[in-house]
């Protein structure tokens, strides 16, 4: 079996274990979410720690015939945590049944806070008082298959990758909105292409966008990403921010992810400064306060509709501009939107067109080189955008795709289909109008 095919097998296997765990405990989705990706994070920094530490260790300066200890700096060069050994999951996994699982595991969670200030209070620990002894022990073996040591590269990085969807999908937690699908995180991330200065999510997540642009540089571009890119992120939920560092921490990255709500506080202050703006915001949100951001700098095209409760008729356009505001003057943004925001004319649809878009682009541009294709894609500038009245309804641009001419298709026969069925309808309508004519001249109309 091709590795790929063997990772996604250990991937779902992985999940329906946790989650038939689940089904069969007293727990729900939002109670278990958290615990189990703490772990998943755990053995997912466990990997990387083993990945590096022989070459480390390899090069670890000698003094009168002693070697230095390892220290987290170490690791840092070579985006991994470093890991004290009660943190280790190999220790955690082979705990007695009589011992206290969830004492280990909070002790484990308070060394790595301890060596990691960006990480203080991020990591779950009271949590794990509220489940089993016996539920964290299979819980630690699921997640510690022997299989697991033939396979090469990242692969507990693609599982928490993994576990993430999975648990939106339950709406564990944030109804869901906490992630963004990677097939259009990948595709922002491409387009960007960012190589060096501020990423900034205002709607930070997860924080998929940041990890995304981190493998870009350091895959693509050979490049370290934490000499390269500076990451900065605005989150409502507590909860998500706890997520997001831990998504952050497991790839050897760090972030400045602030807790605000974005269309009342910009605590980062980078209107002007930004380099990227990557976002997947909430869509269609009616509930603005319009007097509370009138006066807000990011606006400098001023508020969009207001209703009759003094409240910002649709936030698309708040997020739009906010974006706009934040780039420097050769930055770049990339973000998911309503199709509401495709015209200015607005509509009632609340259907994400980039979600489909993107897809569809991902697959047929993996190396994400875009081009036109006539009825779907259509690459235009400004002046093109300009001529158009500022319009982004994608109908403007792209066209009608041709239609594939059927070398079987018999026009006379298919007019001849039409013919009939026309005469029928005509049938049908004179007996309606006489069933109708009948009905009024019974009411005395």
């Amino acid at each position: 079996m091709p590795q790929l095919e063997h990772i996604e097998a250990i991937e779902k296997r992985l999940w329906n274990a946790a989650d038939t765990l689940r089904a069969n405990s007293n727990y729900a989705s939002n109670e278990y979410f958290l615990p189990v990706m703490g772990l998943v994070f755990l053995r997912h920094a466990y990997s990387r720690y083993l990945a590096v530490r022989d070459k480390i260790e390899a090069n670890l300066p000698t003094r009168g015939g002693k070697t230095r200890p390892l220290i987290k700096e170490d690791f840092s060069q070579q985006n991994a945590i470093f890991l004290q050994p009660k943190a280790q999951f190999d220790y955690l996994v082979s705990l007695p049944d009589n011992a206290d699982r969830a004492k280990a595991i909070i002790e484990a969670m308070e060394s790595i806070e301890a060596d990691y200030e960006n990480l203080s209070g991020a990591l779950p620990k009271t949590e794990y008082q509220e489940l089993d002894n016996a539920v964290l022990g299979q819980l630690l073996r699921t997640l510690n298959p022997d299989e697991l040591e033939k396979v090469s590269g990242d692969i507990f990085g693609r599982i928490y990758e993994y576990f993430l969807p999975q648990f939106a999908d339950q709406k564990a937690h944030d109804g869901g909105e906490f992630f963004t699908p990677f097939s259009l995180v990948s595709l922002i991330a491409h387009v960007l292409d960012p190589q060096h200065g501020t990423v900034l999510d205002p709607a930070t997540g997860s924080g998929g966008m940041f990890v995304q642009s981190a493998r870009i540089v350091e895959e693509e571009q050979g490049q370290s990403p934490t000499d390269r890119l500076t990451f900065r992120g605005l989150e409502k939920n507590a909860t998500t921010i706890r997520l997001a560092k831990m998504n952050l921490a497991v790839h050897g990255l760090e972030g400045d992810i602030q807790r605000a709500i974005t269309y009342y506080e910009d605590p980062h202050e980078l209107v002007g400064k930004a380099d990227y703006v990557m976002a997947n915001p909430p869509s269609n949100v009616d509930e603005i306060d319009a007097d509370k951001v009138k006066t807000d700098p990011r606006l400098p095209f001023g508020l969009p509709g207001v209703n009759k409760k003094d409240k910002v008729s649709n936030g698309n356009y708040i997020w739009i501009s906010y974006f706009y505001s934040y780039l420097n003057e050769g930055g770049r943004a990339g973000f998911v939107m309503s199709s509401q925001a495709s015209s200015a004319g607005g509509g009632e649809a609340k259907v994400r067109y980039f979600v489909k878009q993107a897809r569809w682009l991902a697959e047929q541009f993996p190396e994400a080189k875009l081009c036109d294709v006539e009825g779907l894609v259509k690459l235009v500038n400004r002046a093109e955008i300009a001529a158009n009245d500022w319009s982004l309804t994608p109908g403007r641009y792209v066209g009608v795709a041709p239609e594939e001419e059927d070398e079987d298709f018999d026009f006379e026969e298919a007019l001849r289909e039409i013919q009939v069925e026309l005469e029928d309808l005509h049938a049908e309508a004179v007996k309606l109008a006489a069933t109708i004519k009948k009905n009024f001249e019974e009411l005395g109309i």
